[in-house]
């Protein structure tokens, strides 16, 4: 991706952007002035250079007595992903930035095992996860073909301050965000962090859709995480679209979040609340803007997609062929965000990289990157996606 450095300069009052777009010319950058960010060197911890709480003893609680030994002396301990838990097979544990795992014993898991993480955790929701009640852990469980466990995912959750500063610039404005990339690269993270800037900083009347108390953690009452949002748990995975309109309806949000939108009916949830002007920061399914252009169940959250027939003359002025791809309308989500890795991030303007990539042209995007001091940089460049 070829980049070019901006002199960065500071903004006395939030703006919207669809205002810039209407008073330029669209040969201009329709992206808003940008304030450079300076993260505390005091503030930085051993993860990732940020501050992190992770209840590290509670997760290890759940786990048999030697591999709890055995992690408490691990070095790379504040990097710890997940522990793999497997019936007859070695326990593995993941590390970030690690490709593969690293087995913690040389004795197979038992059933005895497996069922005692399973009581000091409690009852498994019908998408098969569980958590440690007034943390941030996740445990995931596979069954067999009888309903048995015999396998458990048991990923590591932290409450990470210092993540919001990628996107600090970007939330006073109000705009919907929806931000992408693969598992584990910490999107639940950001959700959480944001939910607190918002609520506690920006003074935002701020409602989570928990669909899997990943974002708040398990219990009735929610983590110190969120600051001040409220919570609404989801009884079933099904019923996360049904929750976010009750949200809408009942408690006069401002801004609504929400973690994994994957269906259909979730995806027109999220227009209906965005045409009630309600903010809306979620997470989708995809690592690329293209992926959500090409999925037919999420493309309507970036304006969705049409095949639109041009007249002779127009496709010889346009010089292309008579049935081309457009989008229908405006996108749910004003600001995309890829997540490529955890302190890399690519920024889209959702509406112009979706005309531009339909058109075969590459968009202009921000780049915002953490540098070896840990600073904030943000950087414009043009975009090295894929053509649709």
């Amino acid at each position: 991706m070829s980049v070019t450095t901006l002199t960065f300069f500071p903004i006395s009052k939030p703006f919207s952007i669809f205002h810039i777009h209407t008073s330029i010319s669209l040969r201009i950058n329709p992206w808003p002035p940008i304030r450079r960010r300076m993260v505390s060197k005091a503030s930085h911890s051993a993860h990732l250079g940020l501050a992190v709480q992770d209840d590290f003893h509670a997760f290890l609680e759940i786990l048999p007595c030697d591999l709890r030994n055995n992690l408490l002396n691990e070095p790379k301990r504040a990097q710890l992903l997940e522990v793999i838990l497997d019936l007859g097979r070695l326990p593995e544990a993941r590390y970030l930035g690690d490709c593969g795992g690293k087995y913690l014993r040389d004795t197979q898991v038992s059933m005895e095992e497996l069922e005692y993480a399973q009581n000091a955790v409690g009852e498994f929701g019908g998408d098969n996860r569980a958590g440690i009640e007034g943390t941030l852990h996740r445990i995931s469980a596979i069954r067999s073909r009888n309903g048995v466990i015999v396998g458990l995912t048991c990923r590591v959750g932290r409450a990470v301050s210092g993540h919001v500063d990628m996107i600090r610039d970007l939330l006073p404005f109000g705009e919907s965000i929806l931000f992408v990339g693969r598992p584990g690269v910490g999107k639940t993270t950001v959700m959480r962090e944001i939910a607190r800037v918002l609520s506690d900083e920006l003074n935002r009347r701020v409602v989570i859709v928990d669909t899997s108390n990943e974002i708040g953690g398990d219990g009735d009452i929610p983590h110190a995480a969120i600051g001040g949002a409220r919570r609404m748990q989801v009884p079933e995975p099904s019923m996360q679209h049904r929750i976010m309109i009750e949200a809408v309806e009942n408690h006069m949000p401002e801004v609504i979040i929400v973690d994994e939108i994957g269906t259909e009916a979730e995806a027109l949830a999220c227009r209906s609340i965005a045409e009630r002007g309600i903010m809306l920061i979620g997470t989708a399914h995809g690592e690329r803007l293209e992926n959500i252009i090409k999925n037919p169940t999420l493309s309507d959250l970036v304006g969705g997609i049409e095949t639109v027939t041009l007249g002779d003359a127009e496709a010889r002025a346009r010089r292309c062929q008579k049935s081309i791809l457009e989008r229908k309308a405006l996108p749910t989500f004003p600001f995309l965000i890829e997540m490529r890795e955890r302190h890399y991030w690519v920024t889209h303007w959702t509406q112009r990289s979706v005309d531009m990539l339909l058109h075969g042209k590459r968009p202009l995007v921000e780049v915002r990157r953490r540098n070896d001091q840990f600073e904030v940089v943000i950087e414009r460049g043009t975009y090295d996606g894929s053509e649709i």
